[in-house]
Parts: structure tokens; C-alpha cells; sequence
């Protein structure tokens, strides 16, 4: 049974979450089912309702009738599910599905209790039931007959894995990963404050939710972080205290640590990417809700300064500590982006023979960037432009985002065979390097997070020298010196029949052979033919012909009846 479900699932739609796509495959398969089986339900007259009954079971293909049932009034359920958000009243039909759902899960185990049916089938039927109906006390909120049912479905697929291979054991445990949330979440309703806390690991080592716990998950972390901040009052940062009024920067700065934790302990790029989309997806909004409380004070807005001390106000100063968090966190994305960049750059020739687009050195350039301009930002965070050490932070950490900068300027530069310019940007680096380890000092452990800068020195070193013996090696070969003004002419290969060179282009599938399509040619014009002839024709006098049409009359006409000709 679960076999079966998972296989048309994954190939009919839900790899993409598109629940509709797979109740018409249901539906589908339904009236191809019983056409083939003749278990048709009247016509298209009459409605003639039939059921499958023990007697009839000589085929498996009437269970798979019942199965079909159950996985489209699911499928149409969890279509509505989706729906719901927007419209509340779908959430009515959307119970009504999951109850047909159950009773034809219900009417399968009890198809399955016949003696045609062995054991395993007769496992899976208990367990398949027992799984809707979780879901369906799960919708309504019955949280302790849920958490029974999701148990029993667990328990059984459980057996199932330790009684069968490990290929087939693969399907049962996923299955058993999927509802395990699910029991918690329930136990955690029931009073199980335990289950709170392996939910939270949970959702952070996925990097966000999925399935059946999409938004009740959500809402009930948002719950718990909104009962804690009830007791946080303020923040300190860079030995400033401010007072926290607004519940949702409150609810942002007690989730702030889990999330770190969480993008330190991500297993993939592709989950660590995903929680920094999250991050910093809710620093936005906490930073809106600050400046909707800065609306109103236009004045302090616009100078955020109090006339007693001279620093900014405390909201401004939130507001500059929300706004650092958004840039670091956004820095902290672009170099783990950078890294994993860097990486498949020393993996270039395999991803070459695969037929990939391998990364480039300018695709590195980019994120520095992107890195250097957040630093420019930071400095100009209102509250800070006095804070000395602040400052020499930053600009630390700025000589060592330019140092790999440069680096990958110059690398790009050695691709097109610029020896000087890249030799150039190498001195660079290292001057870079130099300036960052003579001005760290009492700033080493700000610079702990930073990529470590004794390394570059070390690998711009061993480029230099590998530089130098190409541009040596460059200048030495006649056929590199002449073949590139061959090819910077363009001429294709029918024009420098006389000229040898060693043209690697003629191998490629790009190569020039001939013109195509050939350039214009001028050609003699088609004379044109002036007919002067006419203006001396003299043409035949036509009075007599005038003269026998002015006589005809009603003589004419009359000597034309008789057939009198003139």
C-alpha cells in the first residue's frame, strides 16, 4: 500500500506540492480501473452504486479501487488545505474530504481482514487508516486521539522496517520521520513541555517547515517566543542599554540565537541558505515595525538627538543595532556563498567534463562586493560614527573582504593571460594582508569569523611564482605570439590558405571556415527601356468610321432588323 501511494505521489504531482495534479491521476486511474474490471456505476443515464465486497476479491486491482478513493478525497483535502489560507470557509469542505478519506481507509482494512490478503498487505491497511484518521483528529484539534493514531501508524511501519530488507525499510522509516513531528506537536498540546523543545531542533535542522505542521508549527514557536518576551525589557549592545517596547522586535531578538545556531549546524548550503533567507526575511520586518515608531517624531527622526546627552535617541539606536544584525547576517550569506564558490573553483575540471557552467573568478568579485558596500553601510549607522573601536573594526575587516577581491580580479586577469595586470593586483593583495596583520592587534577576536589572512599570503605567494614561469613560458613560444594575431584578424580559414599557424578553433564547433553568408558584390544595373518611338507614330485617320456612327439613327435600326448592311 505505501508503496504504491509514495510512487504516484512522487511522480504525479506532490514533488511539487500541486495536489490537484494528483487527484485527476486519481480520478483518472479510478475510471480506467473500472473499465478494465467492468465494475462500472450505471451509466450516463442512471447512477447504479456498487460496492466491493470479499465474494468479488479474485482481483488485487478492486483493493487498489478502494485505495484510489481514499487518495483523492486526501489529495482534494490537502488542495484546500492550501486554499484555506485565504478563504476560511474551505476549511469546512476540507474536514468533510478527510472523513470520506478515512471511511474508505476504513472499508480497506476491512477488505484486508479476508484470507486472500497476506499479512504485510493486511499491516500497511491498519497503518495507512491508522495515519488518516491522525490527520483528521489532528485538524480538529483532538489532540489526544491523534497522538493514539499517529503512535499506532508509527509502531506498525516500525515492525514492518526491522522485518524486511534495508532497501524496503527505506520507505517505512521516511514515513515514520514524516508523522514523528506530528506525535510531538500533539504531545506538546496534550502538556509535554519536552516536545516543545524537539520541535524547535527539529524545524531548525530542516531549515524551515513542511507537510502538516506548515503553520501550526510556526505559530506555535511565534507563541512561545511571544510568553518570554513578555519578560524582556531591554538589550544591551556596544555597552549601551535600550529598552525594548515592540512584541515583535522582542519575539526577533529571543529567536536570534536559535537561528545562529541553526545556520552553524546546517549539513547542506542549500539548508543554510534557506535559514539565512529566514533571518533576514524577519529582521526586515522587525526593522519596519521600528520605523513605523520613528513616524511619528518627525524631529527625531531627522536629527535623533536628545538635548541633554547628545547621543541618539534609544528607538534610533534600536534601530541602528537591527539594522548591524541585517548587514552582518547579510555578510555572513555572501562568504558562506563565496566559500562554497570557491570550492567547486578548485573542482573546475570536473565540472567541466560533466558539461556544467563551472564558476569564474567574477562571480567571486561580485559577492565581495556586495560585502564591501554592507561594510560602507555599517559605518554610516547613526549612533556610531563615534565609536572609535567600531570603526577600526570595520575598516579591518574591509582590507581583508578587498584583499580577496583583489585576489580574484587577479585570478580572472591570469584567464586572459594579463601576466602584468595580474602581477600588479597580487602586490596589492599582499599589501592588503600586511596592513590587516600589523593594525589587528586588540582586534584579533573580532577577526576570528573573517577568512584567515596568513592563508592568502601563503597561496598569493605560490600564484606569483606560478605566474611569472607562465608569462616566461608565454614569451617564449613563437606559435603564442603569432597564432592570437591570426585570430584577432577574423579571417576564416578559405582566405589564409598560404599562411600556417596552429589554430586549436578548428577542432571546436565553432569554426571558421568561410564567410557565410557571403558579403555583397556590385553588379552592372539592368539597362532601362525608353520607348520614344510613340511620339512620332503618325496613326490611320478614323473619320470615315466617325462619320458612318453619326448617320445610324432609327434607318440604321431598321435596316439592321431586316439584315440590310450598309
Amino acid at each position: 500500500v505505501l508503496q504504491i501511494v509514495k510512487e504516484s505521489q512522487q511522480q504525479h504531482g506532490l514533488r511539487h506540492g500541486d495536489f490537484q495534479r494528483y487527484r485527476g491521476y486519481c480520478s483518472r486511474r479510478l475510471r480506467r480501473l473500472r473499465k478494465t474490471l467492468n465494475f462500472k456505476m450505471g451509466n450516463r443515464h442512471k447512477f447504479t452504486g456498487k460496492k466491493v465486497t470479499e465474494e468479488i476479491l479474485s482481483d488485487n486491482r478492486y483493493l487498489l479501487l478502494i485505495l484510489m478513493d481514499a487518495e483523492r478525497a486526501w489529495s482534494y483535502a490537502m488542495q484546500l488545505k492550501q486554499e484555506a489560507n485565504t478563504e476560511p470557509r474551505k476549511r469546512f469542505h476540507l474536514l468533510s474530504r478527510l472523513r470520506k478519506a478515512v471511511k474508505h481507509a476504513e472499508e480497506l482494512e476491512r477488505l484486508c481482514e479476508s484470507n486472500r490478503v497476506d499479512a504485510k498487505t493486511k499491516l500497511e491497511a491498519q497503518a495507512y487508516m491508522a495515519y488518516l484518521t491522525g490527520m483528521l483528529r489532528f485538524e480538529h484539534q483532538e489532540w489526544k486521539a491523534a497522538m493514539e493514531a499517529f503512535n499506532k501508524c508509527k509502531t506498525i511501519y516500525e515492525k514492518l522496517a526491522n522485518a524486511f530488507t534495508e532497501e524496503q525499510a527505506v520507505l517505512y522509516n521516511q514515513r515514520v520521520e514524516e508523522i514523528s513531528p506530528n506525535i510531538r506537536y500533539c504531545a506538546y498540546n496534550i502538556g509535554d513541555q519536552s516536545a516543545m523543545n524537539e520541535l524547535m531542533q527539529m524545524r531548525l535542522r530542516s531549515g524551515g517547515t513542511e507537510g502538516l505542521l506548515a503553520e501550526k508549527l510556526e505559530a506555535l514557536i511565534t507563541q512561545t517566543r511571544a510568553k518570554q518576551a513578555a519578560t524582556m525589557s531591554e538589550v544591551e549592545w556596544r555597552g549601551r542599554t535600550v529598552p525594548v517596547k515592540i512584541d515583535k522586535v522582542r519575539i526577533f531578538l529571543l529567536g536570534l540565537a536559535d537561528n545562529e545556531a541553526a545556520i552553524a549546524q546546517a549539513e547542506n548550503e542549500e539548508t543554510k541558505e534557506r535559514l539565512f533567507e529566514s533571518l533576514l526575511s524577519e529582521c526586515r520586518d522587525a526593522i519596519q515595525a521600528v520605523r513605523e515608531e520613528l513616524k511619528p517624531d518627525q524631529k527625531q527622526r531627522e536629527h535623533a538627538l536628545e538635548n541633554d546627552s547628545g547621543k541618539v535617541s534609544n528607538i534610533q539606536y534600536l534601530h541602528s543595532y537591527l539594522t548591524y544584525i541585517k548587514l552582518s547576517t547579510a555578510i555572513k550569506r555572501n562568504e558562506s556563498m563565496a566559500k562554497s564558490l570557491q570550492k567547486a573553483l578548485l573542482q573546475q575540471q570536473r565540472s567541466d567534463e560533466d558539461g556544467k557552467r563551472s564558476p569564474r573568478p567574477q562571480d567571486l568579485i561580485r559577492l565581495y562586493d556586495i560585502i564591501l558596500q554592507n561594510l560602507v553601510e555599517l559605518t554610516q549607522l547613526p549612533g556610531l560614527e563615534e565609536d572609535k573601536n567600531f570603526q577600526k573594526e570595520i575598516g579591518l575587516k574591509t582590507l581583508v573582504y578587498k584583499a580577496y577581491r583583489c585576489f580574484f580580479i587577479a585570478q580572472s586577469y591570469v584567464l586572459v593571460k594579463k601576466w602584468s595586470e595580474a602581477l600588479v593586483l597580487y602586490e596589492r593583495v599582499l599589501k592588503y594582508a600586511r596592513e590587516v596583520q600589523s593594525g589587528a592587534g586588540a582586534h584579533r577576536n573580532s577577526l576570528k569569523e573573517l577568512p584567515d589572512v596568513q592563508d592568502l599570503i601563503t597561496q598569493v605567494n605560490a600564484e606569483k611564482y606560478s605566474l611569472q614561469a607562465a608569462a616566461i613560458l608565454d614569451a617564449n613560444d613563437p606559435h603564442e605570439t603569432e597564432s592570437p594575431s591570426q585570430v584577432k584578424d577574423g579571417k576564416p580559414l578559405s582566405e589564409r590558405f598560404e599562411t600556417f599557424c596552429l589554430d586549436p578553433s578548428l577542432v571546436s564547433k565553432q569554426v571558421s571556415l568561410v564567410h557565410f553568408p557571403p558579403g555583397f558584390q556590385p553588379i552592372p544595373c539592368k539597362p532601362l527601356f525608353f520607348d520614344l518611338a510613340l511620339n512620332h507614330v503618325a496613326f490611320p485617320p478614323l473619320e470615315d468610321k466617325v462619320e458612318q456612327k453619326a448617320k445610324s439613327g432609327l434607318t440604321g435600326y431598321i435596316k439592321g432588323i431586316f439584315g440590310f448592311k450598309s
